[in-house]
């Protein structure tokens, strides 16, 4: 693969990541409204977290995946691992009482797998 190449898979990989922000910006918001206008409560964070971020990552995967010439599902996993170091970036910096521990550890394995199954949908779709 030429450096045109690895800048042309680069971007794919980019461009899945900020769509998973974006859908876990949409999902996030939607629930806040939710929990702020109805009587729906915060108990279910921790699922609707774990659901967003797994479907955000295999969007990610999938679009990382989908412009590469071959194995989708280590570039699914690359955009997996990057949606979620920014996240855990971002909470670091956010939170002062930010901790890594098994649920860190946790969505990491999920953001990784995730990708990389999204990555080998995407590799797959484009065929």
């Amino acid at each position: 693969m030429n450096i045109r190449a690895h800048a042309a898979q680069l971007k794919h990989l980019a461009t899945g990541v900020i769509i998973a922000y974006a859908i876990t910006a949409i999902s996030f918001l939607t629930y806040a409204l939710l929990v702020t206008y109805t009587s729906l409560s915060e108990q279910r964070l921790p699922t609707i977290v774990a659901v967003t971020t797994l479907f955000a990552v295999m969007v990610a995967g999938f679009d990382a995946a989908k412009g590469a010439p071959g194995r989708g599902w280590l570039w699914g996993m690359g955009a997996g691992l990057v949606y979620i170091l920014v996240m855990v970036a971002i909470m670091a910096l956010l939170l002062p009482a930010f901790a890594v521990d098994r649920r860190t550890l946790t969505t990491v394995i999920i953001g990784v797998v995730g990708g990389g199954l999204g990555g080998i949908l995407g590799i797959n779709f484009k065929k």
